[in-house]
């Protein structure tokens, strides 16, 4: 049986902007107010997507959420024409209209945690959307994104979905950002590794001070459960109090993994050796390298600055890995410094790639944010929606579908404009079409 992980991207919206909503993420709140530029976004987005494929990597696409998102607005109390309910938002609660607009589920990394068929006991793929309790803006996705995540994993046969979690701070669960999975092959049971903030049932348990731990030790504990995963086959970790309070809101910022590689800063986790000892007993005798990056080689702020650890660590046709980097890290002396004497080591990482992708870095997010991991088989890759899965065709159609729909400026008056929800109505219409994903949004079901 042969295998792969595939990355699947989700599409920038066409309300991309910065709003800084996101408290605890330092990029987010550093350029709060800036005028953004969605179509640039997009087509940043669309070409790492079309790299990555010719590499010889899987990659597919996961379609934005529709926004502004009128539906919750008019929960809220808001109401009228479409155009009357902007309006009255705009003016009377800035914030909520605000959060109402995010284009935030361009990180596919926070869409859903998934397990492999490997690994799950019915042998199949699982899906589980984040319920994101812990920001409003993030809080609106979970219902779509199921949609999505069904209409491109539709076959049964192979794939499992489950709701997201209770909305509630509780069980807040923030998909894959907090989860990673190492093996020795992708269609070989491995080990999947939950990273929590904080206990909800025991204050007791340490936790950071400053800023908020978004995933819960219980929330992990469901998921697995959900998934069917078994004990020996799942590690949960602290993320140390210390850096989230820094500013290292997910575990993806300052950790990633990949098959038989966990590439994670000295201050990652609350205990490091005792995480380090259960992975290495769980993984079994096989290879299984820890790649540490010390305080002295590069401090948390230079890697929350570059996003070194949001990199994607992922297999090339060849067998060795490579490092897909934003920009920022190469042009951090410190941090390209360490890269580059990183591939010269005797671990599987042999290369790093650089990619612009300063549009969603400027929002809080590199590239592993961009992407949703899935391992599948053959079998369950011949069952993905093709139209999903990035070749020259789709590359095309999608690019020429976002020069045609997409402001190349967009501040927050913008965002008060009716003619914009049209523009994104007609545009995610149309993006269905192309990805043959039927009715996924509320406007085309109304």
């Amino acid at each position: 049986m042969q295998y792969c992980e595939a990355n699947f991207d989700g599409l920038v919206g066409p309300t991309h902007n910065y709003a800084g909503l996101s408290f605890g993420n330092v990029a987010s709140y550093s350029n709060a107010n800036a005028a953004s530029n969605p179509k640039e976004a997009a087509l940043q987005g669309l070409k790492k997507m079309k790299a990555l494929s010719e590499m010889g990597l899987v990659q597919g696409v996961l379609a934005p959420q529709e926004r502004p998102d009128i539906a919750t607005l008019r929960r809220l109390g808001f109401s009228g024409s479409d155009a009357s309910v902007l309006e009255q938002a705009g003016k009377q609660a800035r914030e909520i209209f605000l959060a109402c607009c995010s284009a935030s589920s361009m990180w596919t990394a926070n869409a859903a945690t998934v397990s492999p068929s490997a690994d799950t006991a019915d042998g199949k793929v699982h899906f589980t959307p984040a319920n994101l309790t812990n920001k409003f803006h993030r809080s609106l996705e979970p219902q779509v994104t199921g949609n999505i995540l069904k209409a491109t994993f539709a076959n049964s046969k192979y794939f499992a979905h489950h709701t997201h979690l209770p909305d509630n701070e509780h069980f807040g669960d923030e998909g894959a950002a907090n989860h990673t999975r190492l093996c020795s092959e992708y269609g070989h049971a491995g080990v999947e590794i939950f990273v929590y903030g904080r206990h909800a049932f025991r204050n007791d348990r340490p936790q950071p001070k400053k800023f908020p731990a978004r995933q819960t030790f219980e929330a992990s504990q469901a998921v697995a459960r959900l998934h069917g995963l078994s004990d020996e086959n799942v590690v949960y970790i602290l993320q140390n109090p210390d850096v989230i309070d820094q500013g290292v809101f997910h575990n993806d910022v300052i950790a990633v993994g990949n098959q038989n590689v966990l590439f994670y800063h000295q201050q990652a986790f609350h205990n490091s050796a005792g995480a380090i000892a259960e992975i290495q007993q769980k993984f079994g005798e096989q290879p299984l390298h820890f790649i540490e990056v010390k305080d002295s080689e590069v401090s948390v702020q230079d890697a929350i600055k570059t996003y070194l650890f949001n990199t994607q660590l992922v297999t090339l046709p060849d067998g060795n890995m490579t490092i897909i980097a934003p920009s920022e890290c190469q042009e951090n002396p410190v941090v390209e410094q360490y890269l580059a004497e990183l591939v010269t080591r005797n671990t599987p990482v042999k290369s790093v790639n650089y990619f612009d992708v300063k549009q969603s870095m400027r929002n809080g997010g590199g590239p592993a944010c961009l992407r949703l991991r899935v391992a599948l088989t053959d079998a369950e890759l011949a069952a993905v929606n093709p139209n999903t899965l990035m070749n020259d065709e789709l590359f095309g159609k999608l690019n020429n579908w976002v020069e045609k729909h997409y402001r190349d400026v967009l501040t927050e008056d913008d965002l008060r404009d009716p003619q914009l929800l049209t523009e994104s109505r007609t545009a995610l219409d149309q993006l269905t079409q192309i990805l043959k994903l039927g009715s996924v949004y509320p406007f085309q079901q109304a």
